[in-house]
């Protein structure tokens, strides 16, 4: 199996306390593949998943590979040294496979037990890096992943006749763990995408009930050790 020569030493230590989820946006898992694993590209990830749900490990667990680039979760930088990276071989603008979620659905446990990463560990690329990157984007059914307890869904509850506030999406979104001081379209934008993918217009009472849910059971906490939800 190809291995990719794209990686280097965790720096300071850090350890995985995250696992960001990737689209390719390449026109086959081949080629993405041949990408990830060419030393003039200085990408790669730990995991490439197949359309047809083949996992192929490039880069093992305990290396920090080249995936997320500049980016901040929780107000923590160097996001590679913190995190696993997954990518899912995907044009970008297609439903992801049922075999290729299935693959995905089965690698995620063993990377979160052997890592303690919960559930809100499980980000996407936009997450932390949003304006640069919008994987693994609107199609990405991270509703599914949370059923199963491998990320994270909002349940913000009756939301109706309570007015947008936008101090208090702003505080929420950041306990959350998006960064700070994001322009407000640029923040919204990028909350919709993974929570309201397609909802259009200004800031309204749904996004700051969801973002207050997600606040409240997974703030993340200073260091980047994400506070568990209860039941």
């Amino acid at each position: 199996m190809t291995r990719s020569p794209n990686f280097g030493p965790r720096r300071d230590g850090l350890r995985p306390q995250l696992v960001v989820l990737h689209y390719t946006a390449m026109e086959s898992c081949l080629a993405a593949r041949r990408a990830l694993c060419d030393p003039a590209r200085e990408v790669s990830a730990h995991y490439l998943v197949s359309e047809a749900g083949a996992v192929l490990a490039l880069v093992d667990e305990d290396w920090r590979a080249w995936h997320a680039g500049a980016g901040v979760w929780a107000g923590c930088g160097d996001v590679n040294s913190r995190s696993i990276g997954i990518e899912l071989a995907n044009c970008g603008d297609a439903p992801f496979a049922a075999r290729q979620m299935a693959a995905l659905m089965a690698l995620l446990p063993g990377i979160m037990a052997r890592w303690s990463i919960p559930p809100e560990g499980v980000i996407a690329h936009s997450d932390m890096a949003p304006g640069r990157k919008i994987d693994p984007g609107p199609r990405f059914d991270w509703r599914r992943l949370a059923r199963a307890g491998l990320s994270v869904w909002p349940c913000p509850g009756e939301d109706a006749g309570q007015p947008a506030d936008e101090r208090r999406f702003r505080r929420d979104a950041e306990a959350f763990g998006y960064p700070r001081d994001l322009p407000l379209d640029l923040l919204l934008a990028t909350v919709r995408l993974r929570f309201r993918p397609r909802h259009v217009g200004p800031l309204d009472a749904r996004d700051c009930a969801i973002m207050a849910d997600l606040a409240a059971r997974f703030a993340a906490r200073e260091g980047l050790t994400p506070r568990h939800a209860r039941p």
